[in-house]
């Protein structure tokens, strides 16, 4: 199971990493966010950038967080996806798109549990709006939050370059803001991670943990205010580097982490060895194999990153 699949540049030829499985007799299922999507506007669908040929099922949730996008408070009324936006949700975690998701992802693994799968399980949360059960909310109270060290004399010491994810509306958060921004990204976090709980334990409850390849990533990380940034969109660690857990059967280092640099191009390689499938001759990326019976085994020198700028003069952006 996997948050995102399709780690290639996309080719007339080029064969994803799910079709890769059901071109070796793999049933292969998507279920939510897996490619770039429109969020919160594409709830629901199967977005633009999908790749219809990659699976045998999709399943695409929406739950009451698309139908009550009115009650969403956000910092640019009106807009959620782009801005910082959140809500404490009324009712249970099944009634929300990712809860609806890990349902219907723990059903297509009781369904296909007899046979080779691969399932890809996207989930919304914690993208904006971080909505979530009011629950997760009360886990984080605001005045428990400690809010990042936001000097002015760190941020001069910045190239321009490196702030250049800087909004605007950003400007508009006080103390008070930041630490409902932070609360509601946390829950919106929590509730992602119960759901991805649901799954876990449908893999131990049908007897698949020791048959079973489970990768669990994020597509960026995260500012919460450090150097005076929020969201994504920045080269800084905070924003560029990415969560990676990799639980594969018989793994010696089960458990341990691992301080070599990877990408998650790697990850094509890395489930193709595991399964004992044949990569495309031009694949991208290293297998992490070794890296699971041996934290310490020698990997790649360096991850490459990039973001991109605008050309403000010649666009006429006033972002």
């Amino acid at each position: 199971m996997s948050n995102q699949t399709h780690f290639r540049k996309k080719t007339p030829d080029a064969v994803t990493l799910s079709q890769l499985f059901r071109n070796n007799g793999y049933f292969a299922a998507r279920v939510g966010k897996l490619y770039h999507y429109g969020v919160p506007k594409e709830i629901g669908t199967s977005g633009v950038m999908d790749d219809a040929p990659s699976w045998e099922q999709v399943v695409n949730p929406r739950g009451r967080d698309k139908d009550e996008e009115n009650k969403i408070f956000s910092l640019i009324p009106g807009r959620f996806g782009a801005t910082l936006s959140w809500l404490a949700a009324e009712g249970t975690d099944e009634e929300q798109t990712d809860g609806i998701g890990a349902d219907a992802a723990v059903k297509l693994l009781e369904q296909h549990a007899d046979e080779p799968f691969f399932l890809a399980v996207g989930f919304y949360r914690p993208h904006t709006p971080f909505v979530a059960p009011k629950k997760y909310f009360d886990l984080y109270p605001p005045a428990s939050i400690q809010l990042a060290d936001d000097a002015k004399e760190d941020r001069s010491a910045i190239p321009a370059a490196a702030l250049m994810s800087h909004k605007k509306d950003h400007e508009t958060l006080d103390d008070r803001l930041s630490r409902e921004a932070t609360q509601a990204y946390h829950a919106s976090t929590s509730f992602m991670d119960a759901q991805v709980g649901k799954l876990l334990d449908a893999v131990d409850r049908l007897g698949l943990a020791d048959s079973t390849v489970i990768v669990f990533i994020s597509d960026h990380g995260y500012h919460l205010g450090e150097h005076g940034l929020w969201q994504k969109q920045s080269l800084f660690e905070q924003s560029a580097r990415v969560p990676l857990v990799i639980a594969a059967p018989g793994a010696k280092a089960k458990g341990k982490v691992s301080r070599q640099i990877v990408e998650l191009i790697d990850l094509y390689p890395t489930l193709a060895e595991l399964c004992g499938l044949s990569t495309p001759g031009d694949c991208d990326g290293e297998s992490l194999a070794k890296l699971l019976d041996d934290p310490k085994a020698h990997s790649k020198g360096a991850a490459i990153t990039q973001v991109f700028r605008r050309d403000r003069k010649k666009s006429g952006s006033k972002e």
